[in-house]
């Protein structure tokens, strides 16, 4: 269940750092919301799966799912440039998330 909980708080990430960018430096109501509603909802959910994750894989694991969360995001909904240099990257991050649950133990 803490694994499902930390894929949730890490979706969320993805969700307020998108609200953010469009809420133009909190100068825009609704978005302003959304981010915060959203960036609460991760930080529960994330302080729910630390109770049966270690501190360091759970943060990392929640960062990561953010980081290539937001990338994909940039390029499909923002037209974010897509190279070969940051996709090797972004994929590296989830080479080191599959290895953080897989030396986990949970």
């Amino acid at each position: 269940m803490s694994w499902i909980l930390l894929f949730i708080a890490g979706l969320l990430e993805v969700a307020w750092a998108a609200g953010l960018k469009s809420s133009d430096g909190f100068t825009r109501l609704w978005p302003s919301v959304f981010t915060i509603v959203t960036a609460l909802g991760s930080f529960i959910l994330l302080a729910m799966a630390m109770r049966q994750l270690p501190l360091g894989t759970a943060y990392a694991v929640w960062t990561g799912i953010g980081a290539v969360g937001a990338f994909v995001f940039g390029i499909v909904m923002m037209g974010e440039a897509l190279t070969a240099a940051r996709v090797a990257s972004a994929a590296l991050i989830v080479v080191g998330l599959i290895g953080l649950k897989l030396s986990s133990g949970h």
